[in-house]
């Protein structure tokens, strides 16, 4: 797991085998995996809530962003926030607090990134999605 330091663009979508994990499904960490895009290996996500990834918004905000808005909206990896959740970004996975980390294929080292929301949906309902996994290559 690694932070995204360069400009990237997304490539292809990776299969995923769960993307939603409910309440007690988080903890202590939940665990799917991904397929990768160039060999098809199956490796792990393991997201440990308060503890894996990186702001989403560090990557499509500020004076150099890593990766474009409209990408980002365009591969459905994040959707506009709702009104109400603007404090956590303008763009988000369920407006949820959202994250990203770089992972590389075990097999073949393929960069991808892993982009998921974390947060309560509503009282006694804490929700970790996965919003997908995709290959990046570096601008």
């Amino acid at each position: 797991m690694y932070r995204i330091d360069h400009t990237i663009r997304l490539l292809k979508a990776a299969a995923v085998d769960k993307k939603e994990f409910r309440n007690e499904e988080t903890r202590p960490s939940a665990w799917t995996q991904f397929h990768c895009t160039q060999c098809g290996e199956a490796n792990p996500l393991l997201i440990t809530p308060y503890e894996s990834g990186f702001p989403i918004l560090s990557l499509y905000d500020g004076t150099m962003p890593k990766l474009k808005q409209e990408e980002l909206l365009e591969h459905k990896a994040l959707q506009h926030t709702h009104q109400s959740m603007l404090h956590v970004g303008a763009l988000t996975v369920r407006d949820l607090p959202t994250l990203y980390f770089g992972t590389d294929c075990h097999k073949c080292n393929t960069p991808h990134i892993c982009i998921f929301g974390y947060g309560e949906q509503q009282p006694g309902l804490e929700i970790l999605e996965v919003s997908g996994v995709w290959q990046y290559a570096i601008r």
